[in-house]
């Protein structure tokens, strides 16, 4: 059962919600007061009390509260970098107002052109991942990144959408699309490479230009060398009861593909409107009555992939990255390494992103609202985003395929865990063994089952 001091906390945060809403601070400020002083461990209270007021001083104070009760609340961080001027600032445009003679200009600020020359012998300079720096393997010589922060900088997705503000890295890059997949990469002006890093077709042609692309804002640097993925690669494929015994033998060679691949991340808040009914009578004698009200969550880092071939179901049999271990994003980590472009707008993937979090959200709703009271006919209605925020960041994934008796089959390597997905063969007689082994296990059970029964009664 849950306590009557549990549900008076929530009934005074929701109360202080809805009049933060209602542009009623003075009642706000008083229930969230309240709200926070009864439940001294949830973060929630004072998130909304800086809505409460205009002075920044004390919206700092408030958000310092939240992150110190959760110092992992990603919106906590976001709004209080946002208040000391950390967020990236978004200028909108109208597309009229550019003259088009002037579009083909690199921008105020844009990243240099990076050729990736060694320029002590002119070779090409590639990142190393256990040097951590650009090395030129001809002459040894060595270039470290500038030291970087992990990226926190969020950009405001309504804003961004209208806006070309963070389009800059790109345009100075060389855009190739594949004759045969469709995909589209980034390569440094002049660099040519023989391979498309999604399918390892060779039919590479320049593609359009790079002017509305958005610029990444992160990267999860390569962790995993080719020599460690194909380890991985043939420890994966020994694993299995209904693989063939000559697998690792039969499978000679492995094709690897390393690329860093588009994704999108979003955080924001959401209110979602419920209504059902609630018995506020008994079990025996139940009496039922509406009620409605409004459910807030928030959430943060919901990964979308930036390739449509790339499925939420291919992203979890990938295992999750690490996020907390991105980092701003430099060109100099890209040298000699390949770049996938999104074919995923900002504009669908912040579609998917909604409906991931209310598939998830859903479910929950009928523990979150009057919680150990009986309800019945729970519905949701209207949906209200708010705060909405994206990163576009670069994660490293290696693809290839291999060989069993004619038959090609594909594999994916996490470029940060090492973890390995794909699909292999099967034996089929091993696969029925297995199949009529569990049936005859569940008949075995079943006829223990009837014996014991017939002999208790």
């Amino acid at each position: 059962m849950v306590s009557n001091s549990n549900k008076n906390y929530h009934s005074l945060l929701n109360e202080g919600i809805r009049a933060v809403r209602d542009g009623n601070k003075n009642l706000a400020w008083s229930l969230l007061s309240q709200a926070a002083k009864m439940n001294p461990m949830d973060a929630t209270p004072w998130l909304w009390l800086t809505e409460t007021t205009e002075e920044v001083s004390e919206k700092i104070e408030y958000l310092e509260s939240a992150l110190a009760i959760d110092p992992q609340d990603f919106s906590a961080r976001r709004s209080l970098a946002e208040l000391k001027g950390k967020v990236v600032k978004v200028e909108e445009f109208s597309p009229d107002t550019i003259p088009h003679e002037d579009r083909g200009d690199e921008p105020a600020g844009a990243f240099p052109i990076e050729t990736y020359l060694c320029p002590k012998c002119g070779a090409n300079m590639q990142f190393d991942l256990h040097a951590d720096a650009m090395m030129c393997h001809s002459c040894g010589y060595i270039h470290k990144p500038d030291d970087v922060s992990a990226a926190d900088k969020e950009q405001y997705l309504d804003a961004v959408l209208r806006t070309r503000s963070g389009h800059r890295w790109a345009v100075t890059q060389q855009q190739m699309a594949c004759g045969q997949c469709g995909a589209h990469s980034l390569w440094p002006p002049g660099q040519v490479e023989a391979e498309c890093p999604y399918c390892g077709s060779n039919h590479l042609i320049e593609s359009v230009d790079t002017e509305g692309l958005v610029d990444p804002q992160g990267i999860a640097v390569m962790q995993i060398d080719e020599t460690t993925v194909l380890n991985n690669i043939k420890e994966w494929l020994g694993k299995g009861l209904t693989i063939p015994d000559d697998l690792i033998e039969s499978v000679q060679r492995i094709l690897l593909r390393p690329a860093y691949y588009p994704f999108w991340t979003f955080d924001g808040t959401l209110e979602l409107n419920w209504s059902c009914e609630v018995n506020v009578g008994t079990a025996n004698n139940p009496r039922w009555e509406n009620r409605t009200g409004n459910q807030f969550e928030m959430f943060d880092d919901v990964l979308i992939p930036g390739l449509k071939s790339l499925s939420q179901k291919d992203l979890s049999k990938l295992g999750s990255f690490n996020l907390k271990d991105v980092i701003e994003f430099q060109s100099d980590f890209l040298a000699g390494w390949p770049t996938l472009t999104y074919n995923r707008s900002l504009a669908k993937a912040s579609l998917l992103a909604r409906e991931i979090v209310v598939r998830k959200i859903r479910p929950l709703l009928t523990q979150k609202v009057f919680p150990g009271q009986q309800k019945r006919d729970l519905r949701t209605g209207n949906i209200n985003w708010s705060d909405m925020t994206f990163k576009h960041i670069l994660l490293p994934v290696w693809i290839g395929n291999y060989t069993y008796n004619g038959i090609e089959h594909s594999v994916m390597v996490n470029g940060q865990t090492g973890v390995v997905a794909g699909d292999k063969p099967r034996d089929k007689v091993k696969t029925i063994g297995i199949i009529v082994s569990v049936i005859a296990t569940i008949i075995l059970l079943g006829m223990i089952a009837f014996l014991v029964v017939t002999s208790l009664m």
